[in-house]
């Protein structure tokens, strides 16, 4: 994790910042002399919505993609749980969905994949105070699609890639992960951790949760709200996140039910 650190240190000191009309000359195909070779050794963290599509891709549930194709690191530093792709145990620690004729789940595949060779900066990020977000190129040298004549613009590439299918999860989601709670260095009790990351990753368990415990018992959810969550995985992690503002951050996301909240003023009286 440390090296990831010191990347982001050294993207926000020396990265050229990129807005959406900045133009840059890339393309990747099968004739690229390095073709696939970026699809092995590299961290891809996961988000909620990239692990939604990749388990209904597979047709698995969150549990067992989790499970099987995950790795959760631990670092002191990290102030939520994180989800990491994991590597095929190899040579090249290949992502174990990439072929000799490229990735199995590309219409599928994760946001950092959709976005590169761009990268995303965020305000608050890491503790930096950015004044906006900014975009920037991982221009690596073993990358050879930089050479080829295809030219876009920022929102273009974001566009023919389908990011902007990925972009209202995103924001939602980040709007926990930067929360400024967690930007001052709070740390989340291992309850807390452990709601945060069945809730944001295991949305199955999530939703076995919802219907299966005491929960509807303490707190209102409209009836077409509970048909939309028991159903649409979309609904379901949407609602997950309005959950985890509420039992993370004490924010006024949930209602619960007056007759719980009676009762429970009449044991403190």
């Amino acid at each position: 994790m440390r090296e990831i650190e010191n990347l982001k240190k050294v993207i926000l000191e020396e990265y050229p910042r990129l807005d959406l009309e900045s133009k840059f000359t890339f393309q990747c195909h099968k004739s690229v002399a390095c073709f696939n070779d970026c699809c092995g050794d590299v961290n891809i963290f996961l988000t909620p919505y990239d692990i939604l599509r990749l388990k209904n891709r597979l047709k698995i549930s969150s549990g067992e993609f989790l499970s099987k194709y995950t790795i959760s690191p631990f670092d002191k530093n990290l102030r939520y749980p994180v989800v990491l792709l994991k590597m095929e145990e190899n040579e090249r620690k290949s992502c174990p969905f990439v072929s000799p004729d490229g990735c199995l789940v590309y219409t599928d595949r994760p946001w950092s994949c959709r976005m590169y060779p761009l990268g995303l900066a965020s305000p608050k990020s890491d503790g930096e105070s950015l004044d906006k977000e900014f975009y920037f190129l991982l221009q690596e040298g073993v990358c050879k699609g930089f050479h080829e004549k295809k030219q876009y613009t920022v929102a273009e590439w974001i566009k023919d890639q389908g990011v902007d299918q990925y972009t209202e999860m995103g924001e939602l989601f980040k709007d926990i992960a930067l929360h400024e709670i967690l930007q001052k260095g709070e740390m989340l009790s291992p309850e807390k951790i452990e709601m945060f990351f069945m809730a944001a990753y295991d949305f199955d368990r999530f939703r076995d949760f919802v219907f299966n415990s005491s929960f509807l018992k303490k707190f209102d959810v409209d009836e077409r709200t509970q048909e939309q969550i028991r159903e649409d995985d979309a609904a379901l992690l949407k609602f997950s996140f309005k959950w985890l503002r509420f039992a993370l951050f004490g924010e006024k996301t949930m209602t619960i039910r007056r007759e719980v909240l009676e009762a429970e003023k009449r044991k403190h009286e």
